[in-house]
């Protein structure tokens, strides 16, 4: 993925499709690029590729399965996903991300709405009333609720440091 928006950038992602109308140039610097960033492992074991669009297919072939592989972990830690089971909203944040990062890669399709509602609806029960008031507020973004957040928490740490000293 990163090898293609790389190549997207430098104007040379023609190179890696099919029925390209590259340049012998635009090629050669696309398989230089490619090259240069493969592992050193890698590299013995295409070594005699020199075809860029022999040595993508190939590629792609040897790691298109990493969907099928990273999906099923992806959808279990979504549907264990829960804010309570954090210590700070960042770290909850930080694994949120994480997540919907691995299965928006391998095609599902996340709304604000569903990151919102998974984050209230992992409230701890202790806290019913508060994430009323937080659903309430009518949040249309992840990032506002997360923001009103950490500045929740930020506050009541410096109330808990008050209160001990």
């Amino acid at each position: 993925m990163d090898a293609k928006i790389h190549l997207e950038a430098a104007n040379l992602g023609e190179t890696i499709k099919e029925d390209n109308s590259a340049s012998f140039q635009d090629r050669a610097k696309a398989m230089i690029f490619i090259c240069r960033h493969l592992d050193e492992g890698l590299k013995s074991d295409y070594l005699t590729v020199e075809d860029l669009l022999t040595l993508w297919k190939a590629l792609k072939n040897r790691y298109n399965h990493q969907k099928m592989v990273i999906l099923p972990s992806a959808r279990y830690e979504w549907t264990h996903l829960r804010i309570q089971d954090f210590k700070t909203v960042a770290e909850y944040n930080f694994r949120m991300f994480r997540i919907t990062s691995q299965l928006k890669l391998c095609g599902e399709t996340f709304t604000e709405e569903d990151m919102l509602e998974k984050t209230f609806s992992t409230f701890h029960a202790s806290n019913v009333f508060l994430q009323q008031q937080y659903r309430e507020r009518g949040f249309t973004q992840y990032n506002q609720l997360i923001s009103v957040l950490l500045v929740a928490e930020q506050n009541n740490e410096l109330l808990m440091k008050n209160h001990q000293s």
